[in-house]
Formats: C-alpha cells, structure tokens, sequence
C-alpha cells in the first residue's frame, strides 16, 4: 500500500532492522547477550519516542529466521530475554496506548515464547495510539513463501493484490522509511515485500545508543525525499500544484 505521493511526506510507517547490539558488548567487553539486553532499553525509548513524534507504525525486526544459526547459548539467551520482556513491557505499552503484534514463523519457538506472544497480543489489543510489529522469528523470504502457501491452499489466484492481502503485515499499509542501525548496507531479508517503495536510512550508530537524535536525524533525511512510486518529477509536480490550487480556491 502507498503512501500519498508528494513532494515531501511524513514517515506514518517507521521500520528498522535493529542491528549492532553484539558489537555494542563486544567494544565494553561484556557478553553479547548484555548487548541484547541493552537492546530492550533502546526499543523502549524508541516506542516513546516514536508515539511523541507522530508515527503511527513501528516495525522491528527482534530476530530473524536465519538468527537460529547463531551460538546455541546465545540464540537460548534471546528467547528468555524475549518471553520475559513481553511479560515486563505489557504495563509500559499500555500506558503508552501501544498495541502490539508479533509477526513471524511461530513453529520452533517454545510454548512459554509462544504463550507470551499471545498474551501480550491480547492485552494491548484495545490501544490505538500505536502499533507495534515485533518481528521474530521472521525473514522476508519466509513471509512471501508463506503467503503464496496460504492462497494456494485457500484456492486462490496468486496476484500482487493477493499476495499483499496474504502477508504477515497486511493489518498495516507498508513502511514509509526503513532505517538500518549498526553500519550495515543491507535489508538481510527484512520486509522484502513491503519495503519495495520504502526511503532508506543507514546509520553507523549501534542500536543500545540510538536515541532522540538518530531517530530525528532519519525523519528529518525522510522529509526531504521525493516519493515517486515510479512517477517523473514533472507528474509529481503538476498533480502537487493542482492540489495547491485547488485548496486555495476552497478558502477563497
């Protein structure tokens, strides 16, 4: 789904691929799963920060399909520091009218995650000040495969419509800007349906310290974009007077 086309736009849809929290332990020399923890801090304050800004949707990428490769010690540090979190943030998101969802594969996980998962769900499911898109145990590739699985048991054509209809995060209209901490140059299977029209942002900043700064420096680079969605400037520029003119005419 996109976004209005203009010349300038706001970010309603903020995704980020939380990237540097390994490397953020590694230079303090503490172990990485104190990076992961640190981690939860940053989100926190990016929630926040986020509702107070405006932005409608946020979108994270907590762990992906291919994480499970990682060190078994710390891949079963992430998931208790995933089932505790959702059991200690409930009261914070609600306070801030947060709802949350947690997209992703769910076979492998364990039933306490799972449980969790739910439960967090179900508990902000009234809050509509803003969503947040947990995404865990996900990949791009995954949610594509997923969702042709989906129509084809269901009997149904497979088109983009239908497709975008059948994806994980079809309860939100796709990302505005994507935002990538940590130095990285690249989407590492996030979000590869959804972001086709997103504005990118690559920051070296590790994502324990993102803060008020990084996330204005990012909404600020995403205001001066121009959104096509594969128009020239010119249409652009021409519907963008039209529209001018037409809202003069109905204050005159």
């Amino acid at each position: 789904m996109h976004a209005e086309n203009a010349l300038t736009a706001t970010a309603h849809h903020v995704a980020i691929v939380m990237d540097g929290n390994g490397r953020w332990a590694q230079k303090r020399l503490l172990p990485r799963l104190a990076g992961h923890k640190r981690g939860v801090d940053a989100l926190r304050r990016c929630v926040a920060l986020c509702g107070e800004r405006g932005v409608r949707v946020l979108t994270v990428f907590a762990f992906s399909s291919e994480n499970w490769n990682r060190p078994e010690e710390e891949v079963n540090g992430l998931m208790s520091l995933m089932a505790n979190a959702l059991t200690k943030e409930v009261a914070s998101l609600q306070e801030h009218g947060v709802r949350l969802y947690c997209v992703g594969e769910r076979a492998g996980l364990s039933a306490k995650v799972c449980e969790g998962l739910e439960q967090a769900q179900q508990a902000t499911a009234g809050n509509s000040r803003l969503i947040l898109n947990v995404c865990f145990n996900y990949g791009g590739r995954w949610d594509i495969a997923q969702a042709a699985r989906r129509l084809c048991a269901e009997g149904k054509p497979i088109t983009e419509e239908t497709l975008g209809r059948a994806m994980a995060l079809a309860h939100v209209p796709d990302p505005d800007l994507l935002i990538r901490t940590g130095g990285e140059l690249r989407l590492s299977n996030f979000l590869l349906w959804q972001a086709a029209y997103a504005e990118l942002f690559f920051t070296p900043t590790l994502w324990p310290d993102f803060d008020a700064a990084d996330l204005d420096a990012a909404l600020a680079s995403f205001a001066q974009r121009q959104r096509r969605f594969g128009k020239t400037d010119e249409q652009l520029r021409s519907r963008h007077d039209a529209a001018s003119s037409s809202e003069e005419r109905e204050n005159v």
